[in-house]
């Protein structure tokens, strides 16, 4: 019951994340939700979970740079 309910509320984020990647919005949020949703039972998600991490802590190092000026 646990797994179906990850399952589910992962592929509704990950839905989310892909439709704010067309309109504007939090889009990476929303796709590391999804992954975090899977990662306890697909070790392919903890992978791609660690890249957008990766990728949101530059983006955030990036915007610091770019605001404090």
């Amino acid at each position: 019951m646990k797994k179906l309910l990850l399952q589910i509320s992962g592929v509704l984020f990950i839905f989310l994340g892909l439709f704010f990647a067309v309109v504007p919005g939090p889009s990476l949020i929303f796709f590391m939700a999804g992954l975090l949703c899977f990662s306890p039972y697909y070790p392919k998600a903890r992978h791609y979970l660690s890249l957008c991490q990766k990728a949101l802590t530059k983006s955030c190092a990036y915007l610091d740079k770019k605001l404090a000026r």
